[in-house]
């Protein structure tokens, strides 16, 4: 399976940076696992906060490879738990969709046109994560769901 996770915004602390590649690294055996960086966007400078998710959007567009089914994080999108998860991506697989895209966008969410593109919501709850964050979690839930799928051991 291939998954590329689609984010606005550089990791800049190196506990987030070593995170994610603890958890890209543990993927290694079950999938490839692509993480683009989306330079976001300061709204002072792209004429307000519609110019700079219309520059985002053509940026985070432009990464999705183009088969890719995606799964777009928002707030308002599907809550799943973990099990739910790996079973959706199983369910996925079987579909042939082989390859999956995760898109995590700005601090003032995304635009309409890659609402559109997404072929589905996930939201990890109503709680507002700080992108950073979100990107580690994203990242072991991944890790989680081909642990589960596999029943393999994990901490719980």
């Amino acid at each position: 399976m291939n998954i590329t996770v689609v984010c606005v915004g550089k990791l800049k602390e190196k506990f987030w940076v070593d995170a994610c590649a603890e958890y890209l690294k543990r993927l290694k055996p079950y999938a490839q696992v692509t993480v683009k960086e989306i330079p976001d966007v300061d709204p002072a400078k792209a004429g307000g906060i519609a110019g700079s998710l219309e520059k985002e959007g053509a940026a985070i567009l432009a990464a999705i490879p183009d088969r890719s089914h995606v799964l777009l994080l928002a707030i308002k999108g599907k809550q799943r738990s973990s099990e739910d998860f790996s079973a959706r991506i199983d369910e996925l697989a079987l579909q042939g969709k082989s390859d999956l895209a995760f898109v995590i966008g700005g601090s003032d969410g995304v635009n309409d046109d890659v609402c559109a593109r997404a072929n589905e919501t996930l939201s990890f709850g109503a709680i507002t994560l700080p992108h950073n964050l979100a990107r580690v979690v994203l990242l072991e839930q991944i890790y989680r769901a081909f642990k589960i799928s596999r029943g393999e051991p994990y901490h719980k």
